[in-house]
């Protein structure tokens, strides 16, 4: 890996010259020139000198919570500064910070006991994030179905579970015409492909942790969960829990292990589902749970604190109404010896992000600041679940009530095999999902000013890969507030050491960038805020 030699006092010595067009917004400029005048300060050249800093090897990856993090937040908020771009954080010793702590912990001794036969974390079950059976308990366990609380379907109606152990069947049930209950439609909701709804709904009613059956043979769990095998040996990061914030563990368990759960055999469990699907409905248990059962799932913590960095253009006329640009800074860190610099993920969308706060900044310089506030966010924790996100999202520095969207950037500087040779492209998910007011927003910039190809490959419901529920706008839209994701797709150094600044096509970025700040001019100066009229999944 060709070496960067650059340190944060060059970084810092760079962001003086702040912006090669800077000195462009000196000039009159008329409203209708405003758009594309202050879109073309954002270019390559700027973009390119960022991420040469931020995804070097003197940042070490940026792993969460780890030096070189800090370093870029640093760099970002002396950014900020340097471009009259405000701090809007009032507590803390740093306005552009806010800071919270995650906890770091590795994975000690775990089992599951169910009368004498014992079950091991790592082969018959695997535990995600916090786990609140530090030493042995005895455990009650209870049956919920699916796991689901909603209006359309709920597995909770008379069900107590307060300080019990739900086990749960994984996605969500089905009519016997095959299609969903809760949509009506052959489209999956939210149930199935974010598994931490479950976890959630067992929080709010009370319960330890739900235990989700995952496959319906032992060797489809073990396939289904290989990729967590590597992490019980690795450390993770996450919120924890704490007394006055309980967080349900959520583990996927084998087949086996729920049938000794539930007492029966393993090849009797997919009878429930086919009795909901004949119902059409939630029906009662039909198991008679195990009665000696108990838990340890030994996780050793440390606290390991860290920072959301964030910049603010206070807007004229409407500026309590906020206007969200996001990416994350956060990276993988150092591996076996090799570091990951991220270039792509999300160094490209988070030099993006501050480069657009440096054109609404000009902007409101020049005299065409926008009416709407522009808060840009960039946020840790991307890489270890969303975590700074959701953070911001459950303690917002402006009330999400006056947040009228949020436009996330993760990866736009390479290309992948589907678009090979074309870098005239974005995918572009959940514009529509919430308003369509975004996505007819979204569509008209690109038109008018950069006319690329948007993909709308990934906004189908039914995508495998889930890109919509796998980036920072996802926190935004759980709040309903609507979201649109700018995304390049997967490449062949995702999530590689060799994710470097060398293979940015700065160009690509450059025209992402200008397309996301129009859709965010359009926002910030209608004179209305766009409506919440879909609920798409």
């Amino acid at each position: 890996m060709k070496k960067h030699l650059y340190t944060l006092g060059l970084a810092v010595a760079l962001l003086s010259g702040c912006s090669t067009s800077q000195t462009a917004t000196q000039q009159r400029i008329s409203a209708e020139e405003a758009p594309s005048h202050f879109a073309g300060t954002i270019t390559a050249a700027d973009l390119e000198k960022h991420l040469r800093i931020l995804a070097s090897d003197s940042l070490e990856g940026r792993e969460t919570g780890e030096r070189g993090q800090k370093m870029a937040a640093e760099y970002i908020a002396n950014f900020f500064k340097a471009n009259n771009i405000t701090g809007p954080v009032s507590t803390g010793s740093n306005p552009y910070y806010q800071e919270f702590n995650l906890e770091k912990s590795t994975w000690g001794e775990g089992y599951v006991m169910v009368g004498q036969q014992k079950f091991s974390m790592g082969k018959d079950f695997f535990v995600l994030g916090a786990s609140p059976f530090q030493t042995e308990q005895n455990t009650e366990v209870v049956f919920a179905g699916y796991g689901i609380d909603d209006p359309a379907y709920s597995d909770y109606t008379n069900l107590n579970v307060k300080d019990k152990v739900v086990v749960v069947f994984s996605g969500e049930p089905k009519k016997n015409d095959g299609n969903y209950l809760i949509s009506g439609t052959d489209k999956m909701s939210t149930w199935t492909q974010d598994p931490r709804t479950k976890s959630a709904a067992a929080t709010k009613k009370g319960a330890k942790a739900v235990f989700v059956i995952t496959g319906n043979t032992d060797a489809d769990f073990q396939q289904m969960t290989r990729r967590y095998a590597g992490m019980l040996t690795r450390p993770s990061i996450g919120f924890g829990s704490t007394p006055t914030e309980p967080r349900a563990a959520l583990a996927y368990i084998s087949p086996t292990l729920a049938a000794n759960l539930l007492n029966v055999k393993p090849e009797q469990l997919t009878s429930y589902n086919s009795s909901v699907a004949k119902a059409g409905k939630s029906i009662s248990s039909p198991y008679k749970v195990a009665a000696n059962v108990k838990i340890k799932t030994e996780r050793n913590r440390q606290p390991l604190p860290t920072e959301n960095v964030l910049g603010y253009i206070e807007g004229t006329d409407l500026k309590d109404e906020v206007i969200v640009l996001s990416a994350h800074y956060d990276h993988e860190g150092i591996k076996d010896g090799k570091i990951y610099n991220g270039a792509n993920d999300d160094g490209s969308g988070t030099v993006a992000i501050m480069e657009i706060g440096q054109a609404f900044a000009e902007a409101k310089k020049a005299g065409h600041g926008p009416r709407r506030s522009i808060l840009i966010l960039a946020v840790t924790g991307e890489e270890k679940g969303l975590l700074g996100s959701e953070y911001y999202t459950e303690n917002p520095i402006f009330p999400l009530a006056n947040t009228i969207a949020d436009l996330n950037i993760d990866m736009i500087g390479r290309n992948d095999k589907q678009h090979e040779g074309n870098f005239n492209y974005i995918y572009v998910i959940g514009s529509d999902k919430l308003s369509s007011e975004l996505h007819a927003i979204s569509e008209n910039a690109n038109k008018t000013y950069v006319n690329m190809e948007l993909d709308y490959t990934f906004n189908d419901p039914n995508d495998p890969n889930r890109f919509y529920y796998r980036s920072d706008h996802y926190n935004f839209a759980k709040h309903k507030i609507p979201v649109a994701f700018y995304f390049n797709g997967v490449h062949e150094d995702y999530h590689q050491p060799t994710d470097d600044v060398e293979k940015i096509n700065f160009d690509a970025a450059q025209k992402v960038t200008r397309l996301v700040f129009h859709t965010a001019w359009d926002l910030a100066n209608r004179d209305k805020r766009i409506v919440v009229d879909s609920n798409k999944k």
